[in-house]
């Protein structure tokens, strides 16, 4: 059975590592990373977008594409850990929709990961995600069946560990994306790449 999958893409973090919110950089075209994630998960099938924003929520929220399929929330404990975006993301989703999570610091997500994964959301039950040569990555398919207690576990302890371990002890399910992409999200700035913030 085919459900309807929305993309969540946390987007809420201060970016210590980084220097600043990811969601605020930009990469060398100008197109924001928020920009780029949000039509990675639309151009791969998702139905809609729900964008997490936390630390500069009010400068992020104006470089989130203005599209009738794309919305907001606010995190407002996002400062607390990740659990805590990834739990506001899943309490936004409506009825049997399927969730598709990414970060925003995966600017190069292909397309062609999101579809890969995305064609396992063939019903309530599914849970799986992407892998790269053996080491899981985004995206992370949450069906219906599983949201609840996925919240209730990042919700409990919203540290950076608590959502993968979750996983795997409730048995995701990998899909091998490493002939497409490398899987690595940009946790620091690279002084050869030109990516700036805004």
């Amino acid at each position: 059975m085919r459900l309807p999958v929305t993309g969540v893409l946390l987007a809420a973090g201060a970016g210590r590592r980084m220097g600043m919110p990811k969601a605020l950089v930009r990469a060398a075209d100008d197109t924001p990373w928020v920009e780029l994630g949000t039509r990675a998960l639309l151009d791969g099938g998702c139905s809609e977008v729900v964008v997490v924003l936390g630390a500069a929520a009010g400068t992020v929220r104006d470089s989130v594409p203005d599209h009738v399929g794309v919305r907001t929330v606010v995190a407002p404990d996002w400062a607390t850990g990740p659990g805590a975006s990834l739990a506001a993301g899943l309490r936004a989703l409506d009825g049997e929709t399927v969730a598709c999570v990414s970060l925003v610091d995966l600017p190069t997500l292909p397309v062609a990961v999101v579809r890969r994964v995305l064609a396992r959301a063939d019903g309530p039950d599914v849970l799986c995600r992407a892998v790269f040569g053996g080491r899981p990555g985004h995206p992370v398919l949450v069906g219906p069946a599983h949201r609840a207690a996925l919240v209730e576990a990042v919700t409990s302890d919203p540290t950076d560990r608590v959502a993968g371990a979750w996983l795997r002890r409730a048995g995701v399910v990998g899909v091998d994306c490493a002939d497409l992409w490398d899987g690595v999200d940009r946790d620091r700035p690279d002084r050869s790449d030109p990516s700036r913030v805004e």
